[in-house]
């Protein structure tokens, strides 16, 4: 069953926006919270057993930059880079924004999207399945997870921001925190 029809892109004027903009303040966010995962979640990262040094690159087709993420457990790292001059990696994983995000957040299934090649796996496809795996049994949440770094005054961001991409997530189709569409 292909779910391409309900898996929305970005729309092209946002792209455009997107592609001249900085890439630091999204890779320093996206560091952090990689870290603070690490920390709080080890599980996730010896989960990967041998592939826990592997580099994963996800490819979110329409986005102008890539994520390559390195998930070793004493020092994960995440960095992002323009599409034309990601490094060398182990494994990657393309789709939409909103697949990716959506396995994430347990809204779709990751063998399914990968059977209806709504999203594509090449290279080493055990690091992949090591990767899915963990990711799924962790039941990750990305806007707790940010939340979780600004300490005490978190839990008051995490209120606001799920009222708001809750609404954004039935609007869009988007799955942008855990439990919506």
């Amino acid at each position: 069953m292909s779910q391409a029809d309900s898996i929305p892109l970005l729309p092209q004027p946002l792209r455009i926006f997107l592609q001249p903009l900085p890439l630091f303040p999204l890779r320093f966010a996206l560091s952090r919270v990689v870290a603070r995962m690490a920390v709080e979640r080890p599980a996730i990262f010896r989960r990967l057993g041998s592939h826990a040094d592997k580099v994963y690159l996800i490819d979110a087709v329409d986005l102008p930059f890539v994520f390559r993420l390195r998930p070793v457990a004493a020092r994960p790292s995440i960095d992002l880079c323009r599409r034309s001059a990601a490094e060398p990696w182990d494994a990657r994983i393309a789709g939409p924004l909103a697949a990716l995000l959506g396995m994430i957040h347990g809204s779709f299934d990751g063998d399914a999207l990968f059977f209806s090649r709504d999203i594509v796996v090449e290279g080493d496809t055990e690091a992949v399945l090591a990767l899915r795996n963990a990711l799924d049994d962790a039941e990750i949440d990305l806007l707790s997870e940010a939340a979780g770094l600004l300490g005490r005054p978190g839990g008051v961001f995490e209120r606001a921001g799920r009222g708001v991409l809750s609404e954004a997530s039935r609007l869009t189709g988007v799955s942008l925190v855990r439990g919506e569409p």
